[in-house]
């Protein structure tokens, strides 16, 4: 072998060496505890400054330490609850209960509901804007959807805003002025200004369909959304899809570690995950395929931690039919018992 292929040979293996491993295969390890407990189940939230995760049940909601899958406590009384959202500088959490339409304000250390705000009908998405210090709710009303802005610490609501869609999902806001809104049934973002408390644009996500979990990025001031089979990442200042990500079926969250770059799309249908590295603003690579449970659609990142969450009932063989062939609510037929209640923890 020649000097000058040699040398050649070392600056190539030198330059490998040096090159960061973007997009790289990564793993993933998995844990699964069952949590028993009654009732199905929509969205989980992490309380970073805990590490507590929020776990809809369908009339409460189970409090569970994230690391160890120990249930911590319960809040009763939450007639068809979806989500939870927590303001930790308050000291005051929230459930979207859909049943009696109504907000549980409950104390955080306690558990103990302090007052409950009269919403309205379809309540559904719920989160934190830190930056507005509001709890935003996003709610399948009709004949429109609409958001609703309280007060983390009064628990008064101070704004309402119509929506494009009945439909509205996620919500993330950019601690610039504006709320991002997935509009599932128009497949749109609509972009709230929080001064005025109005809808003030509406982008089209085309490819995606089916818009539901979102998450902002400070750093690259990029939006992603979750979507059905394909996932889009938007540029809030242009309001253009600038990248598309490949998943599976019945996506109905996201989640987003901002430090370790990670977006985490849930794939009820195929019972995974979609793990994607944010190798640039507008280049993204799966570096992981995390197989979970089947059904499990909804999920939750600790920024703190680093672990994911994800949770979904298992359920026995189905009952017969009644007599007259009636099916379930959505044109199901009947379910069977649960089985498990499978609280699960993606780790690192």
């Amino acid at each position: 072998m020649t000097r000058r292929l040699l040398t050649a040979l070392a600056v190539l293996i030198a330059i490998s060496l040096a090159a960061p491993s973007i997009g790289h295969a990564q793993t993933f390890k998995v844990e699964k505890f069952d949590i028993k407990a009654d009732g199905g189940t929509d969205y989980v939230a992490v309380e970073a400054a805990t590490g507590r995760v929020f776990v809809s049940r369908g009339t409460h909601m189970m409090v569970v330490e994230g690391a160890t899958g120990k249930v911590l406590g319960d809040i009763p009384n939450t007639p068809g609850v979806h989500g939870a959202g927590m303001a930790t500088k308050a000291g005051h959490g929230f459930t979207t209960n859909g049943g009696d339409q109504t907000v549980a304000m409950f104390d955080l250390k306690t558990l103990a509901v302090i007052k409950q705000i009269k919403v309205g009908p379809g309540l559904d998405g719920i989160m934190y804007n830190e930056p507005d210090d509001k709890i935003i709710l996003t709610n399948h009303s009709r004949p429109i959807g609409t958001l609703t802005a309280i007060d983390p610490k009064s628990g008064d609501i101070v704004a309402t805003v119509e929506l494009e869609d009945t439909a509205p999902e996620g919500a993330a806001a950019d601690g610039k002025g504006h709320i991002f809104v997935n509009n599932e049934g128009k497949n749109t973002i609509q972009v709230i200004d929080v001064k005025t408390w109005r809808a003030t644009a509406s982008w089209p996500l085309a490819p995606c369909e089916g818009p539901t979990g979102i998450a902002y990025d400070k750093a690259s001031n990029r939006i992603f959304s979750g979507c059905n089979n394909t996932s889009v990442v938007v540029d809030p200042n242009t309001g253009k899809v600038v990248a598309t990500i490949k998943n599976g079926t019945r996506v109905d969250a996201l989640g987003w570690d901002p430090s370790k770059k990670l977006i985490y799309i849930p794939n009820g249908g195929q019972g995974n995950v979609t793990v994607v590295h944010q190798d640039s603003p507008d280049k993204y690579t799966t570096v992981a395929t995390v197989d979970t449970f089947a059904g499990a659609k909804t999920i939750a990142v600790d920024p703190v931690t680093h672990n994911v969450y994800l949770f979904q009932p298992e359920r026995g063989p189905a009952p017969a039919p009644p007599a007259g062939g009636a099916t379930g609510g959505r044109g199901r037929g009947p379910q069977g018992p649960i089985v498990a209640a499978w609280f699960i923890v993606i780790k690192q």
